[in-house]
């Protein structure tokens, strides 16, 4: 076992655990936004009723991130000192702009969303939910770009002490590999806020609660859940895969469980990885496909594991080809079931097919785990670099702190975040017995003021 095995497992769970929550709140901040500005056509109030429901919702989850979050920053510093020594002087630059601007900006709307439309009045509440969402992208897309330099690094050069310097601010925000995982990784979001919001709306109307709304959430989610479904394969996790396979070819030969390099590659749909053997067992494939989706072409030649030397092999093949399909598949299985509920509710049958709504409650934990399994993904086919190319992942941990402590540190955030979770499941199922509350009319002079 290597040295900084407690120290990865470690990092893996409390970053799993916290994406939980963020990629709930950003994509909830695009629906906030979208119901917000349908609030301001005349006869929208049950827009901005639905919005005022979502908000509460959202800042719970912020706040629960926000907790689980803190504990990542720290563990740059104590548990991977020599990386962060390494490479500090470039991704401190993106986490800091994450923490200062975007964090402070998310925090203080989402302040103003939850007690303040009393006085900035609709234009106003409208405004803050905008400037939420462009608070909650931003924050996600400084944590995008600080991981992408970590996939495909630019804008470094090597200092006289060894560690990396910034050469080029613009190419490590405007890195290629950046702006195609933020896309990718944004509408996956916004896959999760359509499937949650879906759930609940498939909930009350399925106990007879709160009708008007549960066809609001409904609506949105719905429609928002087919148009993010499509466009988390095509064309985000299309272009993703694309650079890949040109920036890290044994990635995708994991991914792929490919052995043997040669080109009509085709695409695994399922089958059992044999390392040992180097073969896949019980394979079933689609012809020329993979070359096709890797290169443009049905001819291409897709290089195997073959073409490279072990050390360079990712460190858990299996681990990592069922997590790549698991995420494949899961993201064609909601697509299919956005498509049959869209269609439902195009036809006004959504709201009377039980059967159908029971689909929608029970499939919100979907999205998630094709979230997590699209992280492990990216993060185990990165392997064995932790900056890829340049740093291993081996001589990266903190030489002082033993993997003893690692562990020690781990036992207590499981129990922590175990004791977290019971209170963000009770919170949130109040606020969903609650429910979208009457709307409350602003008084008279609260009303005038920016209307």
């Amino acid at each position: 076992m290597d040295f900084p095995f407690w120290h990865r497992i470690q990092f893996a769970f409390t970053i799993t655990y916290h994406y939980l929550f963020p990629q709930l709140t950003m994509g909830l901040a695009l629906l906030i936004a979208t119901m917000k500005t349908l609030g301001l056509r005349r006869g929208g109030e049950r827009w901005n009723d639905a919005a005022r429901f979502w908000v509460r919702i959202f800042g719970i989850n912020f706040t629960v991130g926000v907790v689980t979050g803190v504990p990542m920053e720290f563990q740059f510093g104590t548990n991977w000192a020599v990386f962060s020594r390494y490479a500090g002087n470039i991704i401190g630059h993106t986490l800091g702009m994450e923490g200062l601007f975007a964090f402070f900006l998310e925090s203080s709307f989402l302040t103003l969303l939850v007690w303040g439309e009393r006085r900035v009045g609709r234009i106003g509440h409208w405004l803050a939910s905008l400037a939420l969402l462009a608070g909650s992208w931003l924050s996600g897309y400084f944590i995008i770009a600080t991981n992408a330099f970590m996939q495909h690094p630019v804008g470094h050069v090597v200092g006289p002490d060894g560690n990396l310097q910034l050469a080029d601010f613009r190419a490590l925000l405007l890195n290629p590999w950046a702006l195609a995982q933020y896309a990718h990784t944004m509408v996956a979001a916004v896959v999760t806020g359509s499937f949650v919001m879906a759930a609940v709306g498939a909930c009350y109307a399925l106990r007879g609660l709160h009708g008007a709304q549960a066809r609001t959430f409904l609506t949105l989610g719905t429609v928002a859940g087919l148009l993010s479904s499509i466009l988390v394969a095509f064309p985000t996790g299309d272009h993703q895969a694309k650079l890949v396979a040109r920036h890290q070819p044994v990635s995708l030969a994991a991914m792929e469980g490919r052995f043997e390099s040669g080109p009509h590659a085709p695409m695994t749909i399922i089958g059992q990885p044999n390392v040992a053997e180097r073969r896949l067992d019980n394979p079933l494939r689609v012809p020329s496909v993979l070359s096709f989706l890797a290169f443009g072409t049905f001819h291409s030649d897709v290089a195997g594991l073959d073409r490279f030397p072990t050390d360079v092999w990712p460190d858990n093949i299996e681990l990592l080809y069922y997590a790549f399909h698991i995420m494949a598949g899961l993201g064609t299985l909601l697509m299919g079931v956005m498509l049959v509920a869209s269609l439902a509710h195009w036809r006004g049958r959504l709201v009377r097919s039980r059967p159908l709504l029971w689909v929608l409650m029970l499939a919100f934990p979907f999205p998630y785990i094709a979230n997590t399994a699209g992280w492990l993904t990216a993060e185990l086919g990165r392997q064995p670099w932790v900056v890829y190319g340049l740093m291993r992942t081996a001589v990266a941990s903190s030489p002082t702190v033993h993997s003893g402590t690692a562990l020690f540190t781990l036992i207590g955030f499981t129990g922590l975040y175990f004791v977290l979770g019971l209170l963000f499941v009770f919170l949130i199922l109040r606020e969903i017995a609650h429910g979208p509350g009457p709307h409350k009319a602003l008084a008279p002079a609260a009303a005038g003021h920016g209307a």
